[in-house]
């Protein structure tokens, strides 16, 4: 079990170039589908499509959620394409299970007023003022992922061109930035990040206070704090700004192509769903507006 173990996490990491969060729960989900079946004295190498079944029929009863169903079944079924691939074994007894169907949530985006607010907050009075600032305006003008914001090196800034320049998964985007965060990002670099760092060899763009790269977890601090500051109800995650300038990219006109790029989605099918969002707001405002709805 554990060479297996080993070749998929290998598989994952330098094949599928997946993220550090996906390696991890993928291999978390294989490991406990891998306990289920040795609890029943099946081989992996044996296992069978009724048996896959019965394990995810066996997630539904201890009350998994859907969502969490559908993703155990499909680190399962990727795990075993990793080894059909590797040649351990002929077929993929996950391939024919169904997923549990999970009704997908729309993603909570803040209105243009709320953003704006939100962007208020950092109050450019001292060193943290104005990096929080351009972080934030950083991250609502390009719509990257946390992970990509704090993986950031000053490099891949052009203030100059006025554009940012992003690799994430083997892949490569450059996004524009607007003014504004054109302005804050060059008060950072050029007065503020100097004063932050300790080494001249430091590359990374955003450092937190002891002039180390900025973690995830210091950055999920910022963003609670700041939405407390601001008084917003919405539960607001570094993922809500990303949502936030894609829906309001498209409301004003942009199309889902772009935006894809923009995103970094590898399918259109990620980025429809801020469609289905305009398309739910325009319904709500014909039911409140609509004499007769």
């Amino acid at each position: 079990m554990s060479r297996l173990l080993t070749v998929y996490e290998e598989f994952l990491k330098t094949e599928k170039r997946a993220s550090a969060n996906t390696v991890s729960s993928y291999l978390r989900d294989v490991h406990q589908f891998s306990a289920a079946m040795d609890g029943k004295g099946v081989e992996l190498v044996q296992v069978l499509d009724r048996d896959v079944e019965e394990y995810a029929n066996s997630l539904i009863k201890r009350g998994k959620s859907p969502a969490t169903v559908t993703r155990s079944m499909a680190s399962i079924k990727s795990f075993y394409a990793c080894l059909m691939e590797k040649g351990y074994v002929d077929q993929n007894p996950a391939k024919g299970v169904s997923p549990a169907k999970v009704e997908r949530k729309l993603p909570q985006v803040l209105t243009g007023r709320e953003v704006e607010l939100f962007l208020e907050q950092p109050e450019c009075t001292d060193l943290k003022g104005y990096r929080d600032r351009a972080m934030l305006e950083l991250l609502y003008a390009t719509g990257i992922r946390v992970s990509e914001l704090i993986a950031l090196d000053v490099d891949d800034l052009n203030l100059p061109g006025g554009v940012l320049r992003c690799v994430s998964k083997g892949r490569e985007r450059v996004i524009p930035l607007y003014p504004v965060a054109i302005r804050a990002l060059g008060e950072y670099i050029q007065s503020v990040r100097p004063q932050l760092v300790d080494s001249m060899e430091e590359t990374a763009l955003f450092v937190n206070m002891n002039g180390e790269r900025m973690s995830r977890q210091g950055f999920w601090k910022l963003i609670k704090y700041y939405q407390e500051k601001a008084g917003i109800q919405k539960d607001i995650t570094p993922h809500t700004l990303r949502h936030s300038f894609a829906a309001h990219l498209l409301e004003n006109g942009a199309d889902l192509r772009s935006i894809q790029e923009m995103l970094g989605h590898a399918d259109i099918s990620s980025t429809q769903i801020y469609s289905k969002l305009i398309n739910q707001k325009i319904k709500d405002v014909y039911k409140k507006a609509h004499p007769r709805a």
